[in-house]
């Protein structure tokens, strides 16, 4: 990793962990670097759940293509890679690193220009549900090398000359010129001097990156070797902590090229170790045992140094050191003989003295307040001497006295967590960890009220000069503020007013303590339509990722976007219908950090305002060409009448194309002759039903913007005025047709060029009486000379004053009768009395028969070619006004026309003779009644007289009278 400086920030920068939500973090960006070198770009996902070793795919969206991606890698399919990437992928110039299960690096050994581009990092789902955020980008532009470096080649040959210790500098003497000086310049120097440039970039995470570099040609320097006298010096830390490695460096400046040197430590001036000029080492006997026990090391480092290293460092330990060099050269005899002696200043070594320790606890934000259900992070930082040290952190509730253990860490690192704060199940897990040597972060996830109250960091330490620890403290005050009190639900729309089939957006936004929070949001989506008083559920995004759709609309489902993020739930409801009009409002439901893994209640509750959508019909860019026009052409030839579109709306539109027609008539309506609806169903007026009529006239879609109209075979009765409507329909999801707009077109008058047959009809004026029940008889007539070989059509017409006009009865050239209405054939009845006169009979004529009478006489002729009897000419009457009248008044008809006293006349006989009927059933009943009386009193006094014979008694019944025989 040392080849990336940038990978020790990006992984600080990758601590933060999400808890129960994925999140996909990469290297901030913009990146630049340089054509030709190497690049790595980490990506670390956090928050996972599945295996700890996630997969990653890379790929790109190059400027010319912002929306297309373009696949480079991955670490789960060999065939991931593009056919432009797939070469340098084989060639390992692009391949990824896997620090980590979680955590990989994209490398790219050679940048080329084309490599500029957007690099997206996606992790594949191995999540139970999606939650989170699954990829990440950055951006990377790739500028052209072009740094140069340059040295002019030389020769440099110096003699050796001695310079102050730290003569050797590089001074920058310019913007892009550096200067190398050097001083003491010794044998050992002298070799190829080149310069090399290296160009670096702060990236957006602050840290700087080696993009370039380059070397300039080499510089070749010798050193002559003066006088052999030597130096002799220590390099060595003058204070040292108790417990750690001491190395005493003794160093021999100046003297030969390769000489022979023996070196003797001494310790408060007695020598301890002895190394000769072959490397045989002798230890006096206290060292001896050290070194036996690995606690001390002697060594000789090169040629002219040597190391004295004691590798933990005690009280016996503290005094003077210095070391004497000798340089010898062998004897005949195979002895050392020292040519020159030298001896080192003493270098003194002294013991680290503890000193009393600060300790400060922070928060992260600096801030002692934090929202129910966030983070609490705590900062506990010593200062003063690097060491080993042990903490605890103790929590105080409010309104209590008694603390709470939290977590510890000891020397060796080992963690322990409270017992309320360690179980798995537990909503307030808390995390302790070192950042650096003095400095020990507290995480409590998911706080509640009830973590409020002061927090102490208990910070130790112990030396082995020490019998007990020596402690420092430190405390901190956290107030955590309720969830509810903050919880703010807020719903709007870009346009709460949209046009049918168009697309509208609700955005319910979620405010709920500070912006960084992270919590699991539960969002209801409510719906009341038009004419509803109540609001129906049609959407839930529960806090774990689930939706759940309502039955109150369900095309809800099919055309509804749903956009969702920690704050914000955005639905784009698409195609929009009457349906969908109504009041909208979003019920958001807080839970806990932890409700993903536990089945916690909600924390908080809001619901936003009401917000009503209204939908509305789009506006009709529909016209028409309103120019008009005249048409003169032969009799029987054919013609077309054209509808141009000049302008319609956008969208899913259908065209209505209705035809009319007025002919050239006294008060003539207009008529209509077909119509094509959306469905392109053609359907005529009621007077074009006839086949004849269905046959002459038929219309046409010529494109897009023109419809025509053909008449085919055009006579004197097609005279007169056509236009066109057409409307525009809107289809909509709902399977419903709305009409969005109308155009009528111009006017196209349509003549006949002038023929010989002139028709001319009596043009007087008049008015006739007809009464109630009688007969009627209108007439027009035909003035001047009639042509033998033409045939002669008349159609009857009436008005009357509360309705329009109407064709009556059409006496066709051939005699046949065509009624407007199959209810006029039992009392009208149109025929020829002369040559030139046409009769209008009516029978039993009505009070509605009143009204305005006209005829309209055509001329027909024989065309030759082809055969056909075609109309020449026509012409109308003047109007003839009819009124009917009722009959004189006699006294049947009074009577008759009384129709109380026609009931009267008729019901009063019934009457008299029930009531005769029923008198005379009483008598009989009566007599009937006296007859059966009398038999029954003649029996009586026969039966009494029998008794007056027996006892002596007559009992007169009538007048209760006794006598008495004497």
């Amino acid at each position: 990793m040392a080849r990336f400086p940038h990978v020790a920030s990006f992984f600080l920068f990758l601590t933060k962990l999400s808890i129960g939500q994925r999140e996909v973090t990469v290297q901030k960006g913009p990146l630049f670097r340089a054509e030709g070198y190497p690049i790595s770009i980490g990506c670390n996902v956090t928050g996972h759940q599945g295996p700890s070793e996630q997969n990653f795919q890379w790929s790109v969206y190059l400027p010319t293509a912002p929306t297309q991606e373009i696949q480079i890698i991955s670490t789960m399919d060999d065939t991931f890679s593009y056919v432009v990437y797939a070469k340098r992928v084989k060639s390992r110039d692009i391949y990824v690193e896997r620090v980590q299960g979680n955590s990989v690096f994209l490398h790219i050994s050679k940048l080329q220009m084309k490599d500029t581009g957007e690099y997206e990092c996606f992790t594949p789902n191995t999540d139970e549900k999606y939650y989170g955020t699954y990829s990440a980008k950055t951006t990377l532009t790739v500028i052209p090398d072009t740094l140069s470096v340059a040295m002019a080649p030389q020769t440099l040959n110096k003699e050796e000359e001695r310079f102050a210790a730290g003569d050797v500098r590089l001074d920058k003497l310019g913007v892009t010129t550096f200067r190398l000086s050097m001083g003491r310049l010794q044998p050992s120097d002298q070799g190829q001097l080149f310069c090399e440039a290296t160009e670096w970039i702060q990236d957006p995470d602050e840290t700087w990156t080696s993009i370039t570099k380059k070397q300039t040609d080499q510089t070749t320097l010798r050193v002559q070797p003066a006088v052999r006298d030597f130096q002799v010096n220590i390099r060595a830390e003058s204070t040292v902590r108790e417990g750690k490695s001491l190395e005493l460096v003794c160093l021999v400046m100046g003297g030969g090229q390769d000489p022979h040197l023996q070196a003797t430590w001494f310790f408060n001036d007695v020598e301890t170790a002895h190394i000769d000029a072959g490397g045989v080492l002798d230890l006096k006997k206290d060292y001896q045992e050290r070194a036996s026990q690995g606690q001390l090391q002697v060594s000789k480092l090169s040629p002219k140094s040597f190391s004295l290293k004691i590798f933990s460092v005690g009280p016996e330990d503290e005094g003077a050191y210095r070391c004497a060099v000798a340089e010898v050269t062998r004897a005949q005899m195979g002895s050392w003989q020292v040519l020159q002696n030298k001896q080192s200043p003493d270098s003194f070594v002294h013991l680290w003295k503890q000193a009393a320790r600060n300790v400060v606890v922070s928060t992260k934000n600096q801030q002692q307040a934090v929202w129910e259900g966030e983070v609490l992070t705590l900062l506990c930082k010593a200062d003063g001497a690097e060491n080993l040290l042990t903490v605890a952190w103790w929590h105080v509730p409010q309104n209590q006295t008694q603390p709470v253990f939290v977590a510890g860490m000891e020397q060796d690192g080992t963690v322990k967590l409270g017992a309320s704060y360690g179980e798995l199940d537990n909503l307030r897990n808390a995390r302790l960890e070192k950042t650096d040597w003095a400095t020990f972060r507290l995480e409590i996830t998911s706080t509640t009220i009830t973590d409020s109250g002061m927090y102490e960091c208990r910070v130790s330490e112990r030396t082995r000069s020490q019998a007990r620890d020596q402690s420092w403290t430190q405390m901190v005050s956290i107030t955590v503020k309720p969830l509810e009190s903050s919880l703010q639900v807020s719903l709007m729309s870009r346009l709460p007013q949209v046009k049918l089939t168009n697309t509208f957006d609700l955005s319910c936004i979620v405010r709920v303590g500070y912006s960084d929070l992270r919590v699991p949001l539960t969002v209801t989506w409510l719906f009341q339509p038009a004419r509803s008083r109540a609001f129906d559920l049609f959407l839930q995004i529960t806090h774990n990722g689930t939706i759940e759709w309502g039955s109150c609309l369900p095309q809800f489902q099919r055309k509804t976007k749903i956009s969702q993020s920690p704050f914000h739930s955005r639905l784009l409801i698409h195609d929009a219908t009457e349906e969908e009009a109504g009041v909208y409002q979003c019920k958001v439901e807080v839970y806990d950090r932890n409700s993903l893994h536990t089945n916690s209640p909600v924390k908080a509750s809001a619901t936003s305002h009401p917000l009503r959508i209204i939908v509305t019909l789009p506006e009709s860019k529909l016209k028409v060409n309103s120019s008009s026009q005249v048409q003169e052409i032969s009799i029987n030839s054919n013609t077309d009448i054209e509808c141009s579109i000049l302008s319609q709306s956008p969208g899913n539109l259908q065209l209505v194309v209705t035809w009319y027609f007025s002919p050239i008539s006294t008060d003539a309506l207009w008529l209509r002759i077909l119509e094509v609806d959306h469905n392109h169903v053609v359907k005529y007026g009621d007077e074009f039903q006839t086949t004849q009529r269905k046959q002459k006239f038929h219309a046409e879609k010529v494109s897009q913007d023109l419809f025509q109209l053909h008449i085919l075979n055009v006579e004197d009765s097609d005279q007169g005025k056509y236009r066109c409507a057409v409307e525009e329909w809107l289809w909509s999801t709902n399977s419903t047709w709305r009409k969005l707009g109308e155009q009528t077109s111009g006017l196209t008058e349509l003549k006949l060029r002038p023929t010989e047959s002139k028709v001319r009809i009596s043009k007087v004026s008049r008015t006739e009486n007809a009464s109630e029940h009688s007969e009627a008889t209108i007439c027009c007539s035909l003035e001047g000379a009639i042509n033998p070989a033409s045939l002669f059509s008349v159609m009857w017409y009436r008005q009357r004053e509360d309705s329009g006009s109407r064709m009556l009865v059409h006496l066709q050239r051939d005699g046949l009768l065509e009624y407007g209405e199959e209810g006029l054939r039992r009392r009208l009845h149109s025929y020829r009395s002369s040559t030139a006169d046409f009769v209008l009979a009516l029978q039993r004529v009505e009070m509605k028969d009143a009204g305005k009478y006209w005829c309209k006489v055509a001329e027909w002729r024989l065309h030759s070619n082809p055969s056909k009897w075609v109309s020449q000419a026509s012409d109308e009457s003047q109007p003839v006004v009819l009124r009917v009248l009722r009959p004189e008044s006699t006294f049947p008809s009074r009577i008759c026309s009384s129709a109380p006293l026609v009931y009267f006349l008729f019901i009063c006989p019934f009457v008299i003779l029930l009531f005769l009927l029923i008198s005379l059933l009483c008598l009989y009943c009566k007599a009937k009644k006296l007859s059966a009386l009398s038999l029954s009193v003649q029996k009586e006094q026969s039966l009494w007289v029998n008794l007056k014979g027996a006892g002596g008694w007559t009992t007169n019944r009538m007048g209760d009278n006794h006598d008495e025989d004497s």
